[in-house]
């Protein structure tokens, strides 16, 4: 099983490489992507310096706490963004019949699919995310509890995508609704939890897991709590299973297209 595990990792590697090596071809394309990525970001810093500039506190954070907070939610997109690209076309994939190309070849079908490509933009965001850390007061263990997050934030994100875009395999065309879900989870991660009451925050520990993937973490960077690391870990491991469960069963009633187009 481990063997498996190791050359199922070694093989995404391989395609993660390529597929950088794709879009490094174009060298400006490749470096302006990336820093227009950060520099988009950094824009939306400029609301918040305006309005920490009248009020010192907003829904319990302050203004460093509000740069940590766009830090995890920047790194997370990236992590999700960059390794796992194509998550956010799977109800393409699936609706269109190129799931085909992946279930002829020796590897692991939904992994395949989601990693095919990179979003070379998505390096900015995750760059972006340290400068944050940085400018919030960067320290080893931090550095090493960031980095973590960042990555089972990414790991929830996509886990979330992959069960909502295997909906298509019951449902059909899921797209519209697919896309909000991504967007809610972007939308909603850069503002305070503190400023969300009653439904909206119910929804944060359910639907739209960003109590999980943003604010327990932020919390837990701050002050440094056993219990709260556990959850996010665990939080995380239940999204994966989900999402491998239910992409699976979905997957025995999909119909291929015969669309048979060899990949490399």
């Amino acid at each position: 099983m481990l063997m498996v595990v190791k050359n199922q990792i070694k093989v995404q590697l391989i395609t993660i490489k390529y597929a950088i090596q794709r879009e490094f071809l174009n060298k400006v394309t490749f470096f302006s992507n990336i820093f227009f990525m950060i520099l988009n970001n950094a824009s939306f810093i400029i609301q918040w310096i305006i309005l920490y500039s009248i009020k010192d506190n907003v829904g319990g954070y302050k203004f460093s706490e509000i740069l940590l907070l766009w830090g995890l939610a920047s790194g997370t997109y990236g992590i999700s963004h960059f390794f796992f690209k194509d998550v956010f076309d799977l109800t393409e994939i699936i609706n269109t019949g190129k799931l085909d190309n992946y279930l002829i070849q020796p590897k692991n079908i939904l992994i395949s699919s989601i990693t095919s490509n990179v979003e070379v933009s998505a390096l900015g965001d995750i760059i972006y995310a340290y400068i944050m850390l940085t400018l919030y007061g960067i320290t080893i263990e931090r550095l090493l509890l960031f980095t973590l997050f960042i990555t089972t934030g990414g790991l929830v994100l996509t886990s979330l995508a992959v069960i909502v875009a295997s909906l298509s395999f019951w449902f059909g065309r899921v797209e519209i609704f697919a896309n909000s879900a991504n967007s809610m989870m972007t939308n909603f991660a850069t503002y305070p939890d503190g400023i969300f009451k009653g439904f909206i925050k119910l929804l944060f520990y359910t639907i739209i897991p960003l109590e999980f993937v943003n604010y327990i973490p932020i919390k837990t960077l701050i002050n440094f709590d056993i219990f709260n690391f556990i959850i996010i870990i665990l939080v995380c491991t239940i999204f994966i299973s989900l999402a491998f469960i239910i992409f699976y069963k979905g997957l025995k009633k999909y119909s291929s297209s015969n669309l048979m187009n060899a990949r490399i």
